[in-house]
């Protein structure tokens, strides 16, 4: 299936505008009975509003995907949303409506448009993670994730843009903005879908960040139903926090990473972003499938629930006498020790935004424990405390200056890369992450190092086999830091049911144990950089939401806590960039 947008090396232009129109305009005319039903808009709708107005004939999904479509055609050239449009979803979504007449009903997405990360395999759409090199590429097996997706009856509409291959090319000295790669370029925050006008940052980047390499961009306008991300650390929580969505960071082995291109598999996972909490725990039930997948051991980790379906922890009173800790040191206040600058922190816009997250738990019955530290957090050797050991990134921390940080992320992007090269059998564009570093030096001049590849680098210097004791040895110091001594020690030692978080600020702890997280829309805050905008530039605000991070498998009690604070909140806006 070709793009209907870019071809190998840039887009195709106003062509998707007008072939989008043109099907608009065959599928209005001749429907004059329909016309007269009271018209659905797919704004701001929910998955399940969108379900009743299909059983209710109402709507079809043909017109679902119309709407999107359209919307599609008049955002995308200011948003830069997509990478891959599936030319088939109006045939599919003709084909779900179909069934809807017949009562076959597939699942909880029959004839719902959701979009999926450009890492995520389709066979019917390109698959490129943002890499130059796979431009074009489609791979000959179907992740199982999007199988679950078809499964459960969703209409797979588009591939989103994303950092590209998940931020795992350019760290330091000039690290990769997020939501930029060599195949489609920046996207952009619908909330404030500008350029960022700075002389030192005026490289085309967004004025307001989308968050990290999946992007939420599409689903925050309205442009699909919902979209799947994908997290190693912060991919998730933190595209769903800059574009005031709902979105679930699951636990690793939740969903099937089979098909999936990798970064490394002790922490990668694929997740649900929505408007809305309902809307994720709806796809998270989907993406899960009904019994382990033997291509990904992992997903033997979490037992699934009853029919896949999320949706009866669903309460609003779900907050009273939940057990909630604020977890005070860094992640809200600042760390001061002597000989180091000071740590942490927020903002005053964040530390209000706080204050109101707490009176709403406090409000809804919940027994706030405040503070409720994390351990290794107030460690104050840097090897224990989670905060200072850090993944090793960028050229300063390759081979042999990389002794105070953690391997686990290129020692694994070296490893399972490779694997997943391997799987692609003979279709394989490259058949190396070497072949990967050696092509985009050959091809600078197409655009694929606009920001060097420092990270692909260090993990291409890896020695998979010579390296392996010291990866595991950094393995059981990020579960210690992070897990027995973090997250774990604190939500044993006050029986908490969740921890609370400021914005997506709980990614990189609890990605290293691979534990869950569900982010909630909440605030709108003041989009002030260290270095401050050119006189007269007025920044629009900037979404901000809250985290509930639990331990492994926790997913049914923290969709619950996050469902009744938004359902005693409803903080969610649609953007003004894209009404």
């Amino acid at each position: 299936m070709a793009s209907m947008r870019r071809t190998r090396f840039g887009r195709t232009g106003p062509g998707l505008v007008v072939a989008l129109l043109v099907a608009f305009a065959a599928l209005v005319s001749g429907r004059g009975a329909q016309a007269q039903r009271p018209p659905f808009t797919v704004v701001e709708a929910s998955i399940a509003e969108m379900r009743l107005a299909l059983e209710q004939r109402r709507v079809t999904s043909v017109e679902l995907v119309t709407q999107y479509l359209t919307r599609l055609a008049t955002y995308e050239d200011t948003l830069h949303a997509t990478l891959y449009v599936n030319r088939q979803a109006l045939a599919e979504a003709a084909e779900r409506d179909r069934e809807m007449r017949l009562r076959r009903v597939r699942g909880p997405l029959h004839g719902i448009p959701i979009a999926v990360k450009d890492n995520i395999h389709t066979t019917n759409m390109p698959t490129t993670g943002g890499a130059l090199a796979f431009a074009g590429f489609v791979p000959p097996y179907e992740a199982t994730l999007v199988a679950n997706l078809k499964a459960a009856g969703a209409i797979v509409i588009a591939k989103t843009g994303m950092t590209e291959l998940a931020n795992w090319v350019a760290g330091d000295p000039t690290p990769m903005p997020a939501n930029y790669n060599a195949v489609g370029g920046f996207g952009f925050n619908p909330y404030d879908p500008r350029r960022d006008p700075r002389v030192a940052s005026f490289d085309g980047r967004p004025v307001l960040s989308t968050g990290g390499s999946s992007s939420g961009v599409g689903t925050a306008a309205n442009l699909w139903a919902g979209n799947v991300g994908t997290e190693t650390s912060g991919s998730i929580l933190s595209p769903s926090n800059a574009n005031m969505l709902a979105g679930v960071k699951p636990t690793v082995g939740r969903i099937s990473r089979y098909g999936v291109i990798p970064i490394t598999a002790d922490q990668d996972t694929p997740g649900p972003m929505a408007k809305y909490v309902s809307d994720v725990a709806i796809m998270l039930g989907a993406l899960e499938g009904r019994t382990p997948d033997p291509r990904d051991p992992a997903t033997s980790a979490c037992l699934p629930p009853p029919d896949n379906n999320y949706v009866p922890f669903l309460k609003t009173d779900a907050l009273k006498g939940a057990r909630i800790g604020i977890p005070r040191a860094f992640f809200s206040d600042r760390v001061v020790e002597s000989g180091s600058p000071p740590r942490g922190g927020l903002s005053p816009d964040q530390a209000k935004t706080m204050v109101d997250a707490i009176a709403v738990l406090e409000a809804q019955g919940a027994i706030v424990v405040d503070p409720a530290n994390i351990p290794s957090v107030l460690d104050p050797v840097p090897a224990n405390n989670p905060t200072r050991w850090s993944s090793c990134s960028g050229n300063d921390q390759g081979r042999g200056r990389d002794q105070s940080c953690s391997t686990v992320l290129k020692y694994g992007m070296k490893r399972d890369f490779n694997l997943w090269l391997a799987s692609l059998g003979p279709t394989a564009p490259l058949r190396s992450l070497t072949e990967l570093v050696e092509w985009n030096r050959a091809h600078v001049k197409a655009g694929a190092l606009k920001y060097g590849q420092s990270n692909l680098e260090i993990s291409d210097e890896v020695d998979v086999e010579r390296d392996k004791a010291r990866y595991e040895a950094d393995r059981v110091r990020d579960l210690q830091v992070t897990a027995e001594r973090g997250i774990d020690a604190a939500m044993k030692a006050e029986r908490l049911d969740a921890l609370l978080f400021p914005g997506s600020s709980a990614a990189a702890l609890g990605s290293r144990p691979g534990y869950p997280t569900v982010i909630v829309p909440f605030a709108l805050i003041a989009n002030v950089p260290g270095t401050p905008f050119p006189p007269g530039f007025d920044a629009k605000p900037a979404p901000y939401g809250v985290s509930f991070t639990g331990m492994a498998c926790s997913e049914p009690k923290l969709l619950a806590l996050a469902y009744a604070f938004e359902q005693a909140t409803k903080k969610r806006v649609p953007p003004t960039g894209a009404p």
